[in-house]
């Protein structure tokens, strides 16, 4: 909440946001356990990593400074492997920088950064969520904020499964049905939108 309100960090990417977060990864880690039982000592690591991971955003703030805030945060939490594993997640875990350069190479942390990743791509069907960001962040009218988000969902959100960005059964099985959802909002707020009162 400290940090959060220091970078002014909006709704979008907040507290909420980064519980949804650590549900998601909660639910594909339990889902992955049984293929990759390495992750039982992964678990505490993916759910750091889950809530803290817009802590360094580059949208509210410098990301280096961020991933140094996250390290100081952590220093007495977990251990150095985990803090220096929970920083190489977050800090290479973005759409932009999976797009631009690929996945990295966290070795065996690679089933542990795609739970926490996938998770975040999960909650990114939120169609109300990203009308927030725009509103917060672009000063954007409701309908400007529509149609930011409307695109936004065109090119990049409604692509996670066709670019190749879920890896996970779980976030396989379940994005159709937030997509379908988002869908279902998006329509909704384009009929409310289309009233003249």
């Amino acid at each position: 909440m400290l940090i959060t309100a220091r970078h002014k960090i909006d709704d979008s990417h907040g507290i909420s946001h980064s519980m949804n977060v650590l549900h998601f990864a909660h639910n594909i880690y339990n889902d992955e356990i049984f293929k990759n039982p390495e992750l039982v000592s992964q678990e505490r690591l993916i759910y750091v990593s889950a809530i803290v991971h817009d802590m360094c955003d580059k949208k509210y703030m410098n990301e280096k400074d961020g991933v140094a805030e996250i390290e100081e945060y952590l220093g007495d939490k977990l251990t150095p492997l985990e803090i220096d594993t929970t920083k190489q997640i977050v800090s290479t875990m973005s759409y932009s920088k999976v797009k631009t350069h690929g996945f990295p190479d966290l070795g065996p942390y690679m089933p542990a950064y795609h739970i926490v990743r996938e998770s975040d791509l999960l909650s990114a069907y939120d169609f109300d969520r990203s009308m927030i960001y725009h509103m917060y962040n672009n000063g954007a009218t409701t309908e400007q904020a529509f149609s930011n988000a409307k695109e936004l969902f065109r090119t990049r959100v409604l692509k996670h499964y066709a670019d190749g960005l879920f890896t996970t059964d779980y976030a396989k099985r379940y994005y159709p049905y937030l997509q379908c959802k988002a869908l279902s909002r998006m329509n909704a707020w384009e009929r409310m939108l289309s009233k003249k009162y």
